[in-house]
Parts: C-alpha cells; sequence; structure tokens
C-alpha cells in the first residue's frame, strides 16, 4: 500500500534526513520526501499496521529533525 502525507520541515537537507530515517524504520518499503511539495510518500511492507509504522517513521525523523510534522 502507498499513501503520501504532508510534512513540515525547514530545508533540503533536514527533508533528505527525514527520507533516510524513514527508510530505515521496520514496516517501509520505501520512502521519498518532496521538499518543494512538502510531501512524504510512502509505500508499506505487506501487512503493516500503517498508523503503528507512522509513529515509528515520525519518532525517526526527530531524532535527525527534532521540529519536522508529519500528518497522518
Amino acid at each position: 500500500m502507498k499513501k503520501s502525507y504532508n510534512i513540515e520541515v525547514d530545508c533540503a537537507n533536514c527533508a533528505n534526513k527525514m527520507e533516510r530515517a524513514a527508510n530505515d524504520t521496520e514496516g517501509v518499503k520505501s520512502a521519498v520526501v518532496n521538499f518543494m511539495a512538502l510531501k512524504m510518500n510512502v509505500e508499506f511492507e505487506e501487512g503493516a499496521d500503517e498508523k503503528k509504522v507512522m509513529k515509528a517513521v515520525l519518532k525517526n525523523c526527530r531524532k535527525v529533525e527534532d521540529d519536522c510534522e508529519i500528518d497522518f
């Protein structure tokens, strides 16, 4: 399953850090952050719980960019 989320991030470098953190999260097959559109596109692994995975993604992203937001 693929989903798109609105994000708040301050710079392109921070967006790249968020993308890496999201891709390192269990349950995420792939994640792409578009800084210009302020969007994160996430493809989940088969059978993954979307809300649980996105909470983990936000937690991991805040480790690298503490004021980032993901609307899910």
